[in-house]
């Protein structure tokens, strides 16, 4: 059975569909032949080939335009990377200046500070010695004076004891030219 159902469907088979001459209208296989010829006239007829051709072509040249705009941005965008880099370089240059320019002049304003530190206890020191020189004097002249003082009230005393009016007083006007000239 199985035999059988092979042979009909080879003698079944679509060259066998056709019935009669080949070269007749009425042969299916024919009449598609010729319309597939036709076909193909028409499209020779209407340079369809060219035109597809030119279609290709053109799509070719629109690639090839596309991979050198993509070429030269790929290139243009290493440039600009390659120019990032330099100036992220020269950046870092410039930030390790700017911190080596700003550790010197921490330096220098720290060493300028001490100097300055310096300068002012020198000078409160020598306003201190000033004031000390001052208050010397003054009390060397408060010991003179009280010195003159007793002195004088000495002299009195002792003027008073010994003599005269007349000489008490040229004693004590001796005196008081004596002590005037020793003070001055």
């Amino acid at each position: 059975m199985k035999r059988l159902s092979v042979l009909l469907a080879l003698i079944a088979s679509p060259a066998f569909a056709a019935s009669g001459p080949f070269f007749s209208l009425r042969n299916t296989d024919f009449v598609v032949l010729i319309s597939f010829l036709v076909f193909i006239g028409i499209l020779l007829y209407f340079k369809v080939p060219s035109i597809i051709g030119k279609l290709l072509d053109k799509r070719a040249e629109g690639i090839r335009n596309d991979l050198a705009e993509a070429r030269r941005l790929r290139e243009e965008a290493q440039e600009i990377y390659a120019s990032y880099e330099r100036r992220q370089r020269e950046v870092s240059v410039q930030a390790d200046e700017i911190v080596a320019n700003a550790k010197r002049e921490a330096t220098l304003q720290a060493e300028k500070a001490k100097e300055d530190l310096k300068v002012s206890i020198a000078r409160r020191l020598k306003a201190a010695e000033e004031q000390i020189a001052g208050a010397e004097s003054d009390a060397v002249r408060a010991v003179r004076d009280r010195a003159v003082q007793v002195a004088v009230a000495a002299a009195a005393e002792i003027l008073q004891q010994q003599g005269t009016a007349a000489d008490r007083s040229a004693g004590i006007d001796k005196a008081i030219d004596d002590v005037a000239r020793r003070l001055n």
